[in-house]
């Protein structure tokens, strides 16, 4: 299905691989301008130059989420560029797991101040712009580990978890703005990581998921251009589980 995002002009957290290279992807394909935030500006160059050998547009700006004054300039640079912001898609994130009796006080903050932190920074830095223009939307990239948690993982576990909860807050505070905030959590999804485990790892993954198979990218980045979509105008402050079933509440 198309969705039509023709001139919407989007800032993708993350951009620079995986799912977020498929988000931005998928948007543009729609209609989308896009841009590409990350902290890696080589990988940016080359989703850009992929984009562009395809007519699409984007442009593309390196950024660490974990520093709010890295994404308020990304967005002086879009407004300079392209006059305004209609979405931000919260994608960056990391992993760092270790068992909490192993796990260093270092490698819990790192995750929090990207993956939660960063979300928090990237609705800041835009919410000023979409306040003025009585219009906005917000989608922030949880997980299903933030509903169920996971062993070696309490650092990513806790910052997904609380995606959920700034999703809901910054939805009621906003909302009367004409903005919508939402989130999406992603089950397993067809990405390198997965791509590393064994056939008993994966044999065991399968079994617990009711479709019996991994997401793809496109999977989520579908979700997205929906949530992002006018189709979406009445949905605020929910988060939507990919997951293939695997969590039901």
């Amino acid at each position: 299905m198309n969705y039509n995002l023709k001139n919407k002009i989007i800032l993708i957290t993350g951009a620079s691989k995986g799912i977020g290279k498929s988000i931005s992807t998928k948007l543009a394909q729609n209609g989308a301008k896009v841009v590409l935030l990350s902290r890696s500006i080589e990988e940016l160059k080359k989703v850009h130059e992929e984009l562009k050998s395809a007519g699409l547009q984007s442009v593309y700006k390196q950024t660490d989420v974990s520093n709010i004054d890295d994404l308020k300039c990304a967005v002086d640079y879009t407004i300079e560029t392209w006059g305004t912001i209609d979405g931000i898609v919260n994608n960056a994130g990391i992993t760092e797991d270790n068992l909490i009796v192993r796990m260093k006080p270092d490698s819990f903050d790192k995750v929090i101040d990207i993956n939660l932190k960063g979300a928090f920074n990237g609705i800041k830095s835009v919410s000023k712009i979409m306040i003025k223009n009585n219009y906005g939307r917000i989608i922030n990239i949880s997980s299903v580990i933030g509903h169920i948690g996971n062993k070696g993982q309490s650092n990513y576990a806790a910052s997904k978890a609380g995606i959920i909860g700034l999703t809901k807050s910054a939805a009621k505070e906003l909302a009367k703005k004409n903005i919508t905030v939402n989130a999406v959590a992603p089950g397993y999804i067809e990405t390198d990581m997965t791509k590393k485990l064994n056939n008993l790892n994966k044999e065991q993954l399968l079994n617990s998921i009711p479709l019996n198979r991994l997401g793809s990218p496109d999977d989520i980045a579908s979700i997205i251009c929906f949530l992002l979509s006018d189709q979406a105008n009445y949905i605020t402050g929910q988060t939507i589980n990919v997951d293939g079933g695997m969590v039901m509440h």
